[in-house]
């Protein structure tokens, strides 16, 4: 089963569910039999853009609501056999943990300096906000015209829709944790 053919059968019976619907209930709803419901629920099926049609129409929902990755009760990141997203050597490695999602407004990363080493974050966008917390080391962080030091277990919230630099000025590495969230307001 191709992951397009998985996200459909997942998301259908979430939505099915969450509307409180028997297949019997969603066929009449819908137009589409009860028997290629419950195939395309198990993943049996390939359906048709017609049937997908009358089935985002009966249940009043858009096409990608059934096309997108389902949401996940859980996930987890074993950070040290994940490969860095970005890095410079002798500088800084990224670690992306949860990435911006169309449902979700908010991403984690892992970031290590090294002594010495510097990575210029750049700009996030107008209304982010970024959390910083070091785990290790010493963090200097250039925001606006502020510097500002962090050490182990000390955490840091700043608007991040302006130019910002991670620096570490010690001869040990740093590390921390960055979670960056948009806003509406």
């Amino acid at each position: 089963m191709d992951q397009i053919s998985k996200n459909i059968a997942a998301n259908l019976k979430r939505i099915r569910h969450a509307n409180g619907m028997s297949l019997d209930a969603l066929s009449e709803q819908t137009g589409v039999s009860k028997s290629m419901l419950a195939q395309i629920e198990k993943g049996g099926a390939n359906p048709s853009i017609g049937v997908l049609g009358k089935i985002t129409s009966g249940l009043r929902i858009e096409l990608n609501d059934l096309l997108e990755q389902p949401p996940q009760d859980y996930c987890m990141v074993h950070i040290p056999s994940s490969v860095p997203t970005k890095g410079r050597a002798g500088q800084y490695r990224v670690w992306t943990c949860f990435p911006y999602e169309d449902n979700r407004r908010v991403e984690l990363y892992k970031v290590q300096l090294e002594p010495h080493g510097q990575y210029d974050a750049g700009r996030h966008g107008e209304k982010t906000r970024e959390y910083l917390s070091v785990t290790e080391g010493v963090l200097e962080l250039t925001v606006l015209d502020g510097k500002y030091q962090l050490s182990k277990d000390d955490v840091f919230r700043f608007e991040s829709g302006q130019d910002h630099i991670y620096r570490n000025p010690s001869n040990e590495p740093c590390t921390f944790m960055c979670f960056c969230e948009s806003y509406d307001r």
